[in-house]
């Protein structure tokens, strides 16, 4: 009896051996030959070049554009122009009723008319009376009295004709010539509208002129100067060209809290860029104080935003392990400066993290450096 429970109990190890050993070759075939390696590029913490550099986004614009309107009422009798059509300086716009005008200028010769006759019998009364003191005919009271009312007669004709003049020029605000050649870019109005003094008609953009308007918050515009290299890549047409930095405004009060930068587009490379187009621009500068910040941060450990790996509140990094396989390292994170954050724990400064996969990364996933 106990010989065949031996027996069983052998057999039934052999059976459940012999099930586990199936299981196992199964699991290997199922699972079939180890995957492709990714591959991926290691970078250190605080990689530089002897450049600092700030990215920062923006949107192309005209170097100069104006708004066009009229200092006069009145309702827009003649329109010429649309958008996009290119304007000469000089070319004639459009026309604001000036009847009110004509008749003014109308009054305004009449009273000439009637200064100058006036000017004329005062100016003969003047002669006169002049002749007649130096024969000793007329007394000095008199020629006194002459001249007075000669010379109110000749201020009153001078009078008459600045008003004139005035009309005059009034008349050109309501033919209203193009300031510089450019391109029409926006009508705010149409035939029969009422102009008034101010209300903008026309938008005229110069079209041999663009930039690229960029803001650049607190932490970074101490290192930006003028004359700065920049690279700027135009999204919609992913074409990258070289600009410099023009002009820096001093104040953000009125920018919400951030710097407006101006970057200059050559002109051999405006070709198919046009206003309102959105640009990356990466700012690079030579400047001391930009030195004197990557001398700041050669103490943090820093790495690219695009690096961080983040899983509900924890934040992480790749990095390279032994087996050469991808290992998912969490990190604290600090102060964010530009495109890099700071590493406060959990990397070492000489410790060297994936920076660039061809592929998705999962933890354990065999890896190879290019």
């Amino acid at each position: 009896m106990k010989l065949k429970s031996i027996i069983i109990s052998t057999a039934s190890i052999s059976l459940i051996l012999g099930t586990l050993a199936c299981s196992k070759e199964e699991k290997s075939t199922k699972e079939g030959p180890q995957s492709k390696p990714i591959q991926v590029e290691s970078s250190l913490p605080n990689a530089q070049n002897d450049l600092a550099t700030t990215d920062v986004t923006g949107q192309v614009e005209a170097t100069h554009q104006a708004s066009i309107s009229t200092r006069m009422m009145g309702y827009i009798t003649k329109l010429q122009v649309k958008v996009g059509d290119h304007v000469k300086a000089g070319q004639l716009l459009f026309e604001v009723n000036n009847a009110d005008l004509l008749a003014k200028r109308a009054q305004v010769d009449a009273s000439i008319r009637q200064a100058e006759a006036a000017f004329h019998s005062a100016q003969k009364d003047f002669d006169r009376f002049n002749t007649l003191y130096k024969q000793q005919s007329a007394s000095a009271k008199e020629l006194d009295q002459i001249s007075l009312q000669y010379n109110s007669v000749k201020a009153s004709l001078d009078a008459a004709k600045e008003m004139r003049n005035e009309v005059n020029a009034q008349f050109s605000y309501t033919h209203v010539r193009a300031p510089f050649s450019g391109v029409v870019t926006q009508k705010l109005a149409d035939l029969g509208s009422l102009a008034s003094p101010g209300m903008p008609i026309l938008t005229i953009e110069q079209s041999s002129g663009l930039q690229i308007s960029v803001s650049v918050p607190e932490t970074s515009i101490s290192a930006v100067q003028l004359g700065d290299q920049a690279t700027c890549t135009i999204k919609s047409l992913n074409k990258e060209i070289s600009g410099k930095v023009i002009q820096i405004n001093p104040s953000s009060q009125f920018s919400g809290g951030q710097y407006i930068v101006k970057v200059s587009i050559p002109t051999d490379q405006q070709k198919s860029i046009y206003a309102g187009m959105y640009a990356n621009v990466r700012l690079q500068s030579k400047s001391n104080k930009s030195q004197q910040i990557a001398q700041q941060n050669e103490s943090k450990i820093l790495v690219p935003l695009s690096s961080i790996v983040t899983k509900g509140q924890l934040n992480g990094l790749y990095t390279i392990s032994s087996e050469n396989t991808a290992l998912l390292r969490w990190v604290r994170l600090g102060k964010t400066f530009g495109d890099k954050v700071e590493v406060l724990s959990g990397l070492a400064k000489n410790e060297a993290y994936i920076s660039w996969s061809e592929g998705a990364l999962s933890n354990g996933a065999p890896v190879i450096s290019k």
